[in-house]
């Protein structure tokens, strides 16, 4: 037999320069999170809605039908989901950040403008132990929407106080977030898919009222497609979420292929697990003992085993 994995195009066939490219999209999956009953819920943005998978049983169903284009979704200290209501892939986005009890089901509207002016599109969120939760507010969609002059991170503190944590030019475009297990550092990626735009994972200091400070960078992924949403294990290590398999413009290369990349808290990379599919987008630990990753990609939600537990603000294993 010979080598498939050298034939070429079939002269006569395929138009010159031409090339396979998506024709329509059925899914944009983001932002999972898993309880402690083996259920993952996870965003698909495209159709504007919530899924779970029940991970004993295999099922997936629809969790909430109009999601607000909800984006990354965590569970709070008290096992209240966390969404983050976003402004992409099509109309109905609400741009705000909500709380659901579990429970009742009740939702609970915890920001949907600052200074007057709607947020730009909620993207992902780390929540503290102490009620604290930090939002990143970027914009990848129609820019021509944006009625705020800046993208930020905010802090909502429990009195539902809402502060500007750090901004431009400081960062370029937040997009994951997520706390160490001590609480005492915030991880923040600022992927700008413009030429020379950032590819960073920040970290920044965090005091027990919220402060951020002494911003150090973790990693570079540039020229490549950089970090996307990320995740932490209990020792601290970074999983991140990245790369692509064809760049998408001239902002980018494809010298980061996709895979969860993992990295130390100091910046020493560690592996990537492959994920045969583009884009990369989030990431989370779930399972009894918190070594299953989930990660989604594109349309698709995939899992594998670890050794070392992953940290989740709900849960101690």
């Amino acid at each position: 037999m010979p080598n498939l994995h050298a034939t070429p195009l079939p002269t006569g066939f395929v138009s010159p320069g031409s090339r396979v490219a998506p024709a329509a999209a059925v899914a944009f999956l983001e932002g999972p999170a898993a309880d402690s009953r083996g259920r993952v819920y996870f965003s698909d943005i495209w159709n504007n809605r919530i899924l779970c998978l029940d991970s004993l049983s295999g099922a997936t169903s629809v969790w909430r039908a109009d999601s607000g284009r909800s984006n990354g979704l965590l569970f709070d200290q008290k096992g209240r989901l966390l969404a983050c209501e976003g402004n992409e892939f099509g109309p109905g986005g609400r741009r705000r950040m909500t709380r659901t009890d579990m429970t009742t089901g009740a939702v609970e509207v915890l920001t949907d403008t600052y200074d007057g002016a709607p947020y730009n599109s909620p993207n992902d969120v780390a929540a503290c132990s102490n009620g604290q939760i930090f939002f990143t507010d970027p914009c990848y969609g129609d820019r021509a929407a944006m009625q705020m002059a800046h993208e930020s991170v905010y802090r909502i503190d429990p009195d539902g106080l809402v502060t500007r944590a750090v901004s431009q030019p400081v960062i370029q475009r937040p997009n994951g977030i997520a706390l160490c297990p001590d609480e005492q550092t915030l991880y923040v990626v600022d992927s700008c898919p413009v030429p020379g735009g950032n590819r960073r994972i920040w970290a920044f200091a965090l005091s027990p009222e919220g402060t951020l400070s002494r911003q150090r960078l973790v990693f570079d992924f540039a020229p490549g497609r950089g970090g996307d949403g990320l995740a932490v294990d209990c020792d601290g290590n970074l999983y991140i979420a990245a790369g692509i398999n064809r760049p998408r413009g001239t902002h980018e290369t494809d010298e980061v292929p996709p895979g969860i990349y993992i990295v130390t808290p100091f910046g020493e990379l560690l592996g990537r697990i492959p994920i045969p599919e583009d884009v990369i987008t989030n990431v989370t630990f779930g399972g009894d003992d918190l070594k299953t990753l989930f990660v989604t990609a594109g349309r698709t939600l995939y899992t594998t085993r670890m050794e070392i537990p992953g940290w989740v603000v709900h849960r101690v294993v």
